[in-house]
């Protein structure tokens, strides 16, 4: 069994690794008009037109803009009460689309794994019972806060097992596939064994296609960081499409380092688990809360979404989903989106600022991005094909909110390729309250779009309208 002790999550200085190249940004007007006119008619002789560029929402895209840090005495608080879905209510589609409960009554359900079979696993789940929020009065107030936005349940650490698909669209067969976790989130599949992440260690199970309740016990493979200081203490997995490795995602137990390096040790990263050798290895650190993994359906390629920190305003520090790059460092707590540094971290790391890695593209202040899903169906219209699909869980920490909702992020040879669009709205009303929370988002096997919503208790599935 593996323990990940080796490597702190704020690493020592390393061999530089190159930053991600991104295209130059768009030059400024010249200020001179004679050398502004050579160019115009250079291109108008060539005949060359311009091509407008893609509009992107603040705070969103490959290259957001970055205003300055705001920096107050009291931060900024604005959680949304809840007052859960009723009856028949259920979110917003976006056009063409419809969607079902396809369970209701689920205890917390923030992950979801489709099996080869088209069985879906969905991890009723919460932070461990034990876990510290934070010490003193900051403590009280974010428990408070976390029972206010329906996240202060006692974790029902358990998976479910939802099978078929009924005449009234609900799931035909359900029940309960494990339990006695703890705080259970990630879960996937290599060859014939499965391998569910606890909040403090990953466990591999004996499965055979079919079965819908695995009762005995799992074998601890790996340790995972935890214990009282865990504020982000869901642990996400993917499987290689190799099937021979497992990526495992570790969060940070604070917001920008305050509780310490050692506090850090093996977090804010992704770990690379060597299934045949049972040798764990940081494959990217510097990621403060990366949560929802995939990989890019054509090249393999690993994205994760990544929560960013909290209390510089309500436009920093925007989300972000990136290509993961092996080795590579991104930011985490000195700086964010490359080299912008944050000034509340000490001591300063400018040899580790210098090869900080730009994520690729950015999802908004405070969204909350959790889930990521590429869309690899056939059931939905081909704009779909290639893209990536988000669960932003919502924000608490920003005035208007943000997030609350599923967005779609249009991909084109392996990279987003556009402004996100909105998918699964009306979480949030227009009051301002929440009636759900979506997290995890999957694709079932008949292509329809499955979307997690903890605080609504559901799971929710979205098809094409028939025509």
């Amino acid at each position: 069994m593996t323990k990940l002790l080796a490597c702190p999550a704020l690493p020592a200085p390393a061999p530089a690794l190159a930053p991600a190249s991104a295209p130059a940004l768009a030059p400024s007007l010249p200020t001179s008009l004679a050398r502004a006119l050579p160019l115009a008619l250079a291109l108008a002789l060539a005949g060359t037109s311009t091509q407008a560029q893609p509009q992107y929402p603040p705070g969103f895209g490959p290259h957001p803009d970055l205003p300055e840090p705001v920096r107050a005495l009291i931060p900024t608080v604005a959680v949304a009460p809840v007052a859960r879905w009723k009856d028949d209510e259920h979110p917003v589609p976006a056009a063409g689309f419809q969607v079902q409960a396809y369970a209701r009554g689920l205890d917390h359900p923030r992950w979801l794994y489709v099996l080869p079979n088209g069985d879906v696993l969905v991890a009723e789940t919460n932070a461990p019972a034990k876990a510290n929020a934070g010490h003193g009065v900051r403590g009280m107030i974010t428990r408070h806060l976390m029972k206010k936005a329906g996240a202060g349940v006692a974790s029902a650490d358990r998976i479910t097992l939802l099978r078929g698909l009924g005449a009234d669209g609900t799931a035909a067969e359900r029940t309960v596939f494990l339990d006695q976790l703890t705080s259970p989130f990630g879960m996937a599949l290599a060859g014939n064994k499965l391998y569910v992440a606890n909040t403090d260690a990953v466990l591999r199970f004996d499965y055979q296609e079919g079965q819908t309740s695995i009762a005995t016990p799992g074998a601890k493979v790996l340790d995972l960081p935890a214990g009282p200081q865990n504020q982000h203490w869901a642990r996400n997995l993917l499987a290689a499409p190799d099937g021979r490795t497992l990526y495992v995602s570790v969060g940070s137990s604070s917001n920008v380092g305050e509780n310490g390096p050692q506090a850090e040790t093996g977090r804010a990263a992704i770990w690379q688990f060597d299934i045949a050798s049972g040798k764990a290895r940081p494959y990217a650190t510097g990621l403060r809360n990366p949560v929802g993994m995939d990989s890019e359906p054509h090249s393999g390629q690993l994205w994760t979404a990544v929560n960013e920190r909290d209390e510089l305003g309500d436009e920093l520090v925007p989300d972000y989903m990136t290509a993961v790059r092996d080795g590579a460092f991104y930011g985490w707590p000195y700086s964010y989106f490359g080299a912008h540094v944050d000034a509340r971290v000490s001591p300063a790391r400018p040899d580790l600022v210098a090869r900080a890695v730009a994520p690729d593209y950015a999802l908004g202040a405070h969204t909350a991005s959790l889930g990521l899903a590429f869309y690899r169906g056939q059931l939905f219209p081909p704009s779909y094909r290639e893209g990536v699909f988000i669960g932003q869980h919502g924000s608490w920490n920003r005035r208007p909110p943000s997030g609350y909702k599923v967005i779609f992020v249009p991909f084109a040879n392996g990279t987003p390729s556009g402004p996100p669009r909105d998918f699964l709205i009306g979480f949030l009303d227009r009051k301002g309250t929440a009636h759900g929370r979506p997290v995890g988002v999957a694709v079932a096997r008949d292509g329809a779009l499955l979307v997690a919503d903890d605080v609504g208790n559901t799971v929710w599935r979205i098809t094409p309208k028939a025509r």
